[in-house]
Order: structure tokens, then C-alpha cells, then sequence
């Protein structure tokens, strides 16, 4: 009898669940997720979709309870921020601001009056009494969604940013023009965080309690432009002499793109820089729909022209009144009440150095020598009298102090005596001979060479070959230091035309230099400011001491002499002799490349001046060099100053 078969023995379940089939039955069961289980377990399948189901509905108070701690917990610093920023906000009546300019009263040394400068606030216009075009072109360059935003722009900042950002630099901000009223009514110039939200907050209080209008006219009547003028009634009376209510195109434009740089922009200090900010705003004018790109570009091409300023109760000394009044904010503070300030000016050399200017510019007028400039300083720095230009009415740029020439052959005064300092004496000798370095072989004016020439010789002479080998001598890093000490402080070219005065510098640089060998080699800070005195006559500012101390030794300063009164009395500078009874007269020669500018600096008696000509273009002139109309002028000025 067969035997019966034995069922087949179940396997053993592997751990973590039980093995599928394989086959059609084992892929259906795959495809429903669950595992090979008795019935019981099949009909509780469906309840874990349910469990499911219920973990997402599951109450969200955990985290919003969460949430809402941490923003009390950061709202604690922020409140504390916000009251710390608050609680010192000024009152609307800060915009009230003073009705006039402080007035400013420069006197002579002797205490005569110069001039009087007030009344630089002009006539507070409102919007609607000013020509339209003005609060147009502010709004086209400064802020253009004005009329739109509440205070602070968002789309402003953030264009702010971007361009910023792609340019790399710092190129824009994003102040609204309510912002800017803020800044400049209420707060300091200080840039703090606290600064800037102050501003936000005020900002937003002005949009709530003051009309648009409101907001720009007060804004238009306070803002700085230029020239000692705030508010664009005085601007355009300075510029135009018109008040707002007049003012054209081009010069609405000129006004509006100073607000960027009033002092760096105005036109009484770089015109050609003005009228370009100016072509800026009228294209800013046409995209933003005031005018008509036409016009635009027709005022771009006739740009707004100064009036004629007058000079003033002190004479011709426009020019050191304008130099004074821009020191003045650093001595006595922008916002100071009346000032009564007396300068160092005396007003007979003022007098003579203006007569002489101009005699010396006439003479020479067919020579192509289109401006000069003049200016006299005691061995100190004192500025006794000072000339930047040929008619003050007609430009106010300082060519004492402003403009950036080169000295010629006035420069190797500093190179002889950073020799003497070396060890140097007047009567070394030196080959006066062809030399070349890098390339570089600069020829005498003459055109010919002595051969072995003691220093005393090549320098009354102005020989540039032994002045370059004097350089390379003490090394040319050595004659910029002495340079800087002398208190020359614009960059000076790092190479051996330097011995030859390639460098740029002011006339009043120069000038300063030559008065530190006047004074037994003390360096001079050139000053017009002796002390400033509030309403009240309390003294704001004094000043004392004698400046920045000894910068060359007396042994080199001394040597130094003996060749700056050989120029005179034999070399180039002879037409700067003076007549017998008025002193020794010590001096140099100085005349560029190309006939481009003329100098002569020197001392004589107690006082150390200082005499350029050229053109403002750098064009040539016709063969004018130091030792001729400017060794004339200054011997006719120090004739008139030193006569009883």
C-alpha cells in the first residue's frame, strides 16, 4: 500500500514579515502594499490611510505658539531700538530755520571792513511762486515717484541698490526728497543707523502733516547750492542775479544738479563741471515728460551763463574773501549766528598786488597771456594779499589756490636745497653736460653746456642739466619728502623730471615753500583767519602758535639764499631786481614746457610772494618765461610794498 503523502512542511517566516509569492497572485498583492496575511489582518488593512489622514490634520498650534514666541522675544530689542531712536526725534519746529543767512563780516588786518556777506537765504518762495521748471528739474534728477510714495520710495532703493551694485561702487542713494528735508532740517550730517531711521521716522511724520507742496517748497528754500547760497531764491540771485521766480531752463537745470555736490559742482568754482551736471538733469527732464527732448537738447548746447559778480566792499579781494568764507565752516561751524572775522589781509598791499597784476597783464597782452595770479604771505603763512585772476567779476576760480600748474625751473629751489641738506655747498662742481636716464635726455633753454659749473652758477643760470644731476645726486624719493615737509601736498611724479618741476602745484603751494627759507627754514601754513567772534564778541576761534615747526636746518636754508640772491643780482631773475634802499631781493625763475606758464617766487623785507601767468586752457603763450613779465610784476609789486 503506497504511503501517504506528507504535506509540505511549512518554511519559516523570515524575520520582519512574510515572504510574498511569486506569480500573478504575489504582484496583485504587491500592488494593493500589503504582505501575505490571514483574513482578520486584510480587514484592518484600510485603517492605516485613516491614521495617516489624521497626523496631517493634526492641530498647527505647536508651531504657531512657537512662531509667536520668537517674534515676542525679537520684538523686545526691536521696541527697545525703536524708543532709543524716538525719544530725541526733534518737533516740526525745527522748520521754522533761521529767515536770514548768518551774516558774515570779514575785516582787514587793521580791522577796516572787506566785505559783508548776508542775506544768502533769499526770498522764501512757495512752489507755485517759482518758475515751474525749478522743482521739475529737482524732481527729474533727484526723486521722481515724489508725487507717488509716502515718504521713503521701495522701487527707489532698490534701483538704488541694483545700480550700485552693477557699477560697483556707490554711485546712488536712494533718499527721497522728504528724506532729505528731514536730514537737513532736523539731524546732523553724521552717518549712523540712528541717523538714518531718525530720518525714515521723520520723513513719515512729514508726509502726514504737510502737503506735497508744502514738502518741496520747504525743501526748496533750505537746501545748500554752492557760494555760501542756501535755497534756490539766493542761488539763482548769486548765479543769475534773478530771483526763482525767473529763472530759465539751462539754469533751473544748473541749480537742480548741484544738489549732488554743491560745493565740488558750484559754478563759481568749475563751471565746465556744472554745465555738465546740468546736461544731466535736462535728459533726466525729458525722460521723466517736463519737456520735450528738443529743448533739452537745445539748452544742453546754450548752457546757463554766470552774471557778473561784483567784488565787493573789500576792493578786488573777491578772490581771498570767496578763499576765507569756505575756511570758515571749519573754524566757527556751517550753521554759526553772525560772525565778525578778522583776517590777515592787509588792504594797501591788497591794492598794490591788484595794480601790479594788472599793469604786468596789460603790458604783455599781445603775447597771448590770458590770466595771472599774485599772492604775498609773511614768512608764517599769513596771506597779506592775494589776486586769482584777471577780473574777478568775470570768473571766480582762484588761480592762487585752486588751480594745479606746473613750476618749471621755480621747482629746483627744492632740489638744490634737498642737496644742501645732503651735504651739498654752493660751490661744488657739477658737469654741465648733455645727460640721458631711461630714455629720457632733457636739453638746457639755451641749448648749449659749460662744462664743469659750480651749483652758485647753475643755478642763477637755471641749467637744467646739473639741476637733474643734483637730483639724482640726493635721489628723487628724497626730493618729494622735502617736498611734503615743505608742505607741497599734491602727488609729484616719481622720476627724474621731477628735478625740472613736471609735478603739479598751487601758487600758494609754492610760495609757502620759498617762505620756510625766509623764516630760517620754519615751515609756513598758509592762513587768512587770525580770529572769529560771535553776535555776542565772544571770541570763537584765536589763533596761537606759530604752525608746523623747523622742517630744513638753518645751514641749508642759509645756502639756499646765497643762490636765490644770485638769480637776482646775475642769473635769470635780474628784471626782479629791486631799487637801492628797499633790500636784497631773493628769488627763482620758473617756466614750463611749451611757454605753457611763467613764475617767479621770492622774498624780500618780511614778505615771500609769489607770481604765475599762463591760460587756464594751457595754451602757450608767446615765449613769456619767469624771468620777464613775472619777475616784473613781482618787482613792481614788492616796490609799491616795501616803499615808506
Amino acid at each position: 500500500m503506497a504511503k501517504p503523502k506528507k504535506p509540505p512542511r511549512k518554511k519559516a517566516q523570515p524575520k520582519g514579515g512574510t515572504k510574498k509569492p511569486k506569480g500573478e497572485k504575489g504582484a496583485k498583492e504587491k500592488s494593493k502594499g500589503g504582505s501575505k496575511k490571514p483574513t482578520s489582518d486584510a480587514k484592518a488593512a484600510p485603517q492605516k490611510p485613516q491614521q495617516k489622514s489624521k497626523q496631517r490634520r493634526k492641530s498647527p498650534w505647536r508651531e504657531i505658539r512657537l512662531v509667536l514666541i520668537v517674534l515676542i522675544w525679537l520684538s523686545v530689542p526691536a521696541a527697545g531700538f525703536i524708543a532709543y531712536v524716538a525719544h530725541d526725534l526733534p518737533g516740526s519746529d525745527s522748520l521754522a530755520g533761521p529767515k536770514s543767512a548768518p551774516s558774515v563780516t570779514l575785516q582787514a588786518s587793521n580791522g577796516a571792513t572787506l566785505a559783508t556777506f548776508g542775506s544768502h537765504w533769499g526770498e522764501f518762495v512757495t512752489v507755485a511762486e517759482m518758475s515751474p521748471l525749478l522743482p521739475q528739474a529737482v524732481i527729474a534728477i533727484e526723486d521722481r515717484r515724489f508725487y507717488k510714495h509716502g515718504g521713503m520710495d521701495v522701487m527707489g532703493v532698490i534701483r538704488a541698490i541694483w545700480r550700485n551694485i552693477t557699477a560697483g561702487r556707490l554711485s546712488q542713494g536712494g533718499s527721497t526728497i522728504t528724506q532729505q528735508l528731514a536730514k537737513i532740517a532736523f539731524l546732523t550730517p553724521a552717518k549712523t543707523l540712528k541717523r538714518k531711521v531718525q530720518e525714515l521716522f521723520l520723513a513719515f511724520r512729514l508726509e502726514r502733516e504737510f502737503s506735497k507742496d508744502e514738502i518741496l517748497t520747504l525743501y526748496l528754500n533750505r537746501v545748500y547750492l554752492g557760494a555760501g547760497s542756501y535755497g534756490v531764491d539766493a542761488a539763482a540771485r548769486r548765479y543769475f542775479a534773478k530771483p526763482a521766480s525767473k529763472v530759465g531752463l539751462a539754469e533751473a537745470a544748473l541749480l537742480a544738479g548741484l544738489l549732488k555736490a554743491p560745493s565740488r559742482l558750484s559754478p563759481a568754482r568749475d563751471l565746465a563741471a556744472a554745465h555738465a551736471r546740468a546736461a544731466l538733469v535736462l535728459n533726466g527732464m525729458a525722460e521723466a515728460g517736463f519737456i520735450a527732448a528738443e529743448d533739452a537738447a537745445r539748452a544742453i548746447k546754450a548752457p546757463a551763463r554766470l552774471a557778473k559778480q561784483q567784488a565787493g566792499a573789500g576792493g578786488g579781494a573777491g578772490y581771498f574773501n570767496d578763499w576765507v568764507r569756505a575756511q570758515l565752516p571749519a573754524y566757527a561751524g556751517r550753521d554759526a549766528p553772525a560772525l565778525t572775522v578778522r583776517t590777515t589781509l592787509d588792504a594797501r598791499l591788497q591794492r598794490a598786488a591788484e595794480a601790479a597784476l594788472a599793469t604786468g597783464l596789460k603790458n604783455i597782452s599781445a603775447r597771448a597771456a590770458g590770466q595771472g595770479a599774485l599772492v604775498a604771505l609773511s614768512p608764517d603763512g599769513a596771506v597779506l594779499a592775494m589776486v586769482g585772476g584777471k577780473d574777478y567779476g568775470a570768473s571766480q576760480f582762484n588761480r592762487a589756490s585752486q588751480a594745479l600748474r606746473q613750476p618749471g625751473s621755480a621747482f629746483k629751489t627744492i632740489v638744490y636745497l634737498a642737496g644742501f641738506e645732503a651735504g651739498l655747498k654752493p660751490d661744488d662742481i657739477f658737469d654741465d653736460a648733455p645727460i640721458e636716464i631711461a630714455g629720457w635726455a632733457p636739453r638746457n633753454y639755451s641749448a648749449t653746456y659749460q662744462g664743469p659749473v659750480t651749483l652758485r652758477k647753475a643755478f642763477a643760470g637755471s641749467i637744467n642739466s646739473v639741476a637733474v644731476r643734483v637730483g639724482q645726486h640726493v635721489g628723487i624719493d628724497n626730493v618729494a619728502k622735502l617736498a611734503r615737509r615743505l608742505g607741497i601736498s599734491n602727488d609729484l611724479p616719481p622720476d627724474a623730471s621731477l628735478s625740472l618741476g613736471s609735478g603739479e602745484l598751487s601758487l600758494i603751494e609754492l610760495t609757502a615753500a620759498y617762505a620756510a627759507l625766509a623764516g630760517d627754514g620754519a615751515r609756513a601754513l598758509p592762513h587768512g583767519i587770525r580770529e572769529v567772534r560771535n553776535r555776542g564778541g565772544d571770541i570763537v576761534y584765536g589763533r596761537s602758535g606759530s604752525g608746523a615747526g623747523r622742517v630744513v636746518s638753518p645751514e641749508a636754508a642759509s645756502a639756499m639764499r646765497e643762490l636765490l640772491a644770485a638769480v637776482v643780482t646775475e642769473g635769470t631773475g635780474r628784471n626782479a631786481a629791486l631799487p637801492e634802499g628797499l633790500g636784497p631781493a631773493y628769488g627763482k625763475t620758473g617756466t614750463s614746457q611749451n611757454f605753457r606758464d611763467a613764475w617767479f617766487v621770492g622774498f624780500a623785507g618780511d614778505m615771500v610772494v609769489g607770481v604765475w601767468l599762463g591760460n587756464d586752457n594751457g595754451k602757450p603763450m608767446n615765449r613769456v618765461t619767469g624771468g620777464g613779465a613775472p619777475a616784473t610784476i613781482w618787482r613792481d609789486f614788492m616796490t609799491r610794498a616795501l616803499s615808506p
